[in-house]
């Protein structure tokens, strides 16, 4: 290797090291603040799709041909399955999922950890069926390019709730300065 031994660590997978940024005290914060960026990013996206849809114009030369497909409620509905599930990933305990001694219930660690099972099960299905619908509505009728950025906007709707959960969960599982630990 090129590099100095004192700077080369065998144990590392990436070549340059990725930065090391502390947030300090605000880092909980500060992730739920992506969190909801990133929320409120994803459905934007879709609404402006669902915008663009409802005002499309035939295909640039063709006045007198109808516009060949619009947003309807199939489209809508990966991104409810994607909702319903990061609420239902949300609201579970934390706690109860660890399987903390408080609970003192073994029953209602399980309940909890298939009720989040189920959480990303939706939010997997919302994925998976606008990856689908992008695929089958939008890309194999060979629309043009305007059209199928409605089926792009359903998709990277879903992904983006998706990195909005994993966000909002790291972040709502790290400690605050306000935590405190105490065992008698």
């Amino acid at each position: 290797m090129s590099l100095p031994p004192a700077t080369y660590d065998p144990r590392r997978v990436c070549l340059n090291p990725f930065p090391d940024v502390d947030f300090g005290k605000h880092r909980r914060t500060l992730g739920v603040y992506f969190a909801g960026a990133l929320f409120a990013l994803a459905n934007w996206i879709f609404l402006d799709a669902c915008i663009v849809s409802a005002h499309a114009k035939a295909p640039w030369g063709q006045p007198d041909t109808p516009v060949p497909v619009n947003i309807s409620f199939v489209d809508w509905l990966p991104g409810l399955c994607s909702l319903l599930g990061f609420l239902v990933i949300n609201m579970i305990d934390k706690d109860r999922i660890r399987g903390n001694d408080t609970f003192g219930d073994s029953r209602a660690v399980w309940v909890a950890r298939l009720v989040l099972f189920l959480g990303f099960t939706l939010m997997a299905g919302g994925l998976a069926g606008s990856v689908s619908l992008l695929v089958l509505k939008y890309v194999m009728p060979d629309y043009p390019e305007q059209f199928k950025y409605y089926g792009y906007a359903n998709v990277t709707q879903n992904v983006t709730l998706m990195l909005s959960v994993v966000v909002l969960w790291f972040a709502q599982t790290a400690s605050s300065e306000y935590d405190y630990s105490i065992t008698l």
